[in-house]
């Protein structure tokens, strides 16, 4: 017992609860209600799911976080690629679905952790990235437009039903219209003023009260998409009967859209005491707060920048406040479960439509749009595909697309500078595309010699065709590692001089290189290359190297 009493004091965070936490978890809590329940919708499955899972995020996983004031709960993107992820799972089925595919997503992002995978969210595109979300929000608008004015919308993506409600105005129901409309200026009208903070649940209580005092039925509630438990949640153990491949694949979308936009939510909130967020922590509180959710019958979190925006401006200072935050949840559902059935589904619409508006940032798209013809490029691919496919499908295009710019990158940003030796100096001149007889040049590289960038070097390479016993220096100062490719490359080049009876030099070379390109891998290939292994003198291998060159060369000539 005292082990395990340690075990669990260790789980706490350190830092010293304040009464401004726990004050600050409150208004957390209140706009997760209807958040929560939103997000339910948006993944297809009853709102409760939602709720469940905005209290057991936070509790649980914001035990772990390295980001003291990120707080683990639905999100819309998760949601949304749940959902689309559960698109084929018959009705009856996509509930115990959901949990199954939450509790991989968490053990993925544990794996995640365990395997330090937390320095490649990086190569995620800032272009790519905003395109997604872009497009995100844009399907959050158009899926809920039917909810919204009540008609039962048809079309296999997002944009399809919005088309249908326009075009179908006679089956618009007008309560449902207003109900949803008043949610909308509800929310705007307080964000203005000081109830910002209630906002969202002003949005639930006002559109039902007038919904109950007029008693129009025909507005649809939450209790029409399933019943809405009472009493404590107890947490269950998911069917994993369940499982199929499509549901893996959905629940590594739903990872990964989690981690990276977990990653943005820690670059936007940086630690009161000024320590800095690690990544592979920071998986690791979402991966345990995904199998909480599961545990109890809940959808995916993650980071969430609305809520923990929220936290922020409610005066948290440290973790305490996102745990507070999961255990006010806890209490309203017990204490008003039955209060939830009642709510308008409009309404819930209507906080989808709002905040996904208000997801928007004009200024980081425009900036992006200015940023050139590659970053424009990666922004509408993204966007249309996230619009027109399916969400996991879209997250592989947009991961695709990430790697792709990448390499197009490395190899496009590689630049090609002679050095002349000027003394004991050398000097930067452009390289000349064609060598001469007995000419000597070092050439030295900037930028990634790898895959992509080692084929473009080879293009841009001064060409030894006819010219006698040239000699080339190939400065390598500086990297530490070396790609098959650019050993091709070398070789290729080696060959081209020999030919002319000329001879490649490499300088800089560092030990790690020169001890896998063994003299007997280049004898295998026939390669004839001279190293000169760096020192800690920078440019004296190279001028070691210009030096063996010339005694050559004015042998040859």
């Amino acid at each position: 017992m005292e082990g395990l009493s340690r075990r669990l004091r260790a789980a706490l965070p350190q830092d010293r609860m304040t009464r401004a936490d726990v004050v600050a978890g409150l208004p957390g809590a209140v706009g997760s209600v209807p958040d929560g329940m939103a997000a339910g919708v948006l993944a297809g499955v009853s709102p409760v799911a939602g709720l469940y899972a905005s209290m057991a995020g936070p509790l649980f996983g914001g035990l772990a976080t390295s980001t003291q004031l990120m707080v683990i709960s639905t999100t819309s993107a998760s949601a949304l690629a749940a959902g689309s992820a559960l698109s084929d799972v018959a009705a009856e089925d996509r509930a115990s679905a959901l949990v199954l595919l939450t509790l991989i997503a968490g053990v993925v992002m544990i794996a995640a952790a365990a395997l330090r995978l937390g320095r490649y969210t990086r190569f995620v595109s800032h272009s790519v990235m905003t395109g997604f979300l872009l497009g995100i929000a844009a399907n959050i608008v158009f899926g809920q437009l039917p909810d919204l004015t009540g008609v039962s919308a048809r079309g296999d993506v997002a944009a399809a039903k919005a088309v249908f409600v326009v075009t179908h105005p006679g089956e618009i129901d007008v309560p449902s219209l207003v109900t949803g409309t008043l949610a909308i200026a509800v929310l705007v009208g307080f964000a203005r003023t000081r109830l910002r903070l209630i906002a969202s649940l002003g949005a639930l209580v006002v559109p039902t009260l007038l919904v109950l005092a007029a008693g129009w039925d025909s507005v649809r509630r939450v209790s029409d998409a399933g019943a809405i438990p009472s009493g404590f949640p107890l947490p269950h153990l998911p069917d994993i009967t369940a499982i199929s491949p499509s549901l893996i694949g959905g629940a590594a979308a739903v990872a990964v859209i989690v981690l990276v936009q977990g990653a943005g939510v820690a670059d936007a909130a940086p630690n009161p005491n000024g320590r800095r967020s690690q990544a592979n922590r920071d998986f690791t509180a979402q991966g345990v707060g995904n199998v909480a959710a599961a545990l109890f019958r809940g959808m995916p979190v993650g980071g969430s920048v609305g809520q923990t925006a929220l936290n922020s401006a409610a005066g948290a200072r440290t973790r305490w406040a996102a745990i507070w935050s999961g255990v006010w949840i806890l209490a309203i559902l017990v204490a008003f479960a039955g209060v939830v059935g009642r709510v308008p589904m409009p309404t819930l619409a209507a906080v989808l439509i709002v905040a996904a508006i208000g997801s928007l940032d004009p200024t980081r798209v425009s900036a992006i749009w200015s940023s050139g013809f590659t970053s424009r490029i990666a922004l509408a691919v993204t966007f249309l595909a996230t619009l027109l496919l399916p969400v996991t499908a879209a997250v592989g295009v947009g991961v695709a697309l990430s790697l792709l710019l990448q390499l197009n990158q490395e190899a496009m940003d590689l630049k090609v500078v002679r050095l002349r030796v000027d003394g004991d100096r050398l000097v930067e001149e452009l390289p000349p595309k064609r060598l001469s007889d007995n000419e000597i040049v070092i050439l030295d590289v900037y930028g990634s010699l790898f895959y992509a960038g080692a084929r473009t070097l080879q293009a841009r390479l001064p060409d030894p065709a006819g010219a006698h016993a040239p000699a080339v220096i190939l400065r390598l100062r500086g990297r530490t590692t070396a790609s098959a490719t650019f050993l091709t490359v070398v070789a290729d080049y080696a060959h081209r001089l020999d030919a002319s009876a000329g001879r490649l030099y490499l300088s800089g070379v560092d030990q790690g290189i020169r001890a896998l390109w063994t003299d007997e891998l280049l004898a295998a290939q026939g390669v004839s290359v001279e190293f000169f292994e760096a020192t800690p003198t920078v440019g004296e291998s190279t001028l070691l190297a210009y030096a063996e060159a010339r005694v050559r060369t004015r042998e040859a000539g």
